[in-house]
């Protein structure tokens, strides 16, 4: 496999083999594509006692949803997670995948834009939800539509398609 540069990206996307919606031209870095902050979230409910991890456990019963408006922003408190979500979507043919990494400008502050999970398998047609942790010790307060994490791509050898839980997600 290898990652894409800018103008490798731009062919794929002409090529309709990369599809971003929205997508402006200059979010198109040398090596991967900037994506932004949505304005929906998942914030943590307080539980108390143990929340056991198992096969079929739903990380929904232990958030709540919320949805900005206008210019409102979300703070996130040191030590604390939120789940967000991309404004664009995005999907990739069955010989493409990526990685969804955070951007060095925030990690400065300690904030950690995807924790785990960044690989995005071939063939995804979906927004990136987001986890979101202030591993700093100040509150950060976070604003829909900044340039949030950055997407790279990869040519696979070979073609497959994700068929997974989270296939259709447009929600954090």
């Amino acid at each position: 496999m290898a990652i894409l540069t800018r103008n490798e990206i731009k062919k794929a996307i002409d090529q309709g083999l990369i599809k971003i919606e929205p997508l402006d031209v200059s979010q198109i870095g040398a090596g991967s594509v900037d994506l932004t902050l949505g304005n929906e979230f998942r914030i943590f409910k307080r539980h108390r006692g143990i929340f056991h991890i198992r096969d079929d456990s739903n990380f929904e019963d232990l958030t709540e949803f919320i949805s900005l408006q206008g210019e409102d922003t979300i703070i996130i408190k040191p030590q604390e997670m939120i789940l967000g979500i991309t404004r664009e979507k995005i999907t990739l043919a069955e010989n493409y995948c990526g990685w969804l990494e955070g951007r060095s400008r925030f990690a400065r502050f300690g904030l950690a834009i995807h924790v785990t999970a960044g690989f995005m398998h071939p063939g995804i047609s979906n927004h990136q939800v987001l986890e979101i942790v202030n591993l700093g010790h100040t509150r950060l307060a976070l604003y829909p539509g900044t340039r949030i994490c950055q997407f790279i791509f990869e040519k696979c050898i070979g073609r497959a398609k994700y068929a997974g839980k989270f296939e259709v997600q447009d929600k954090p």
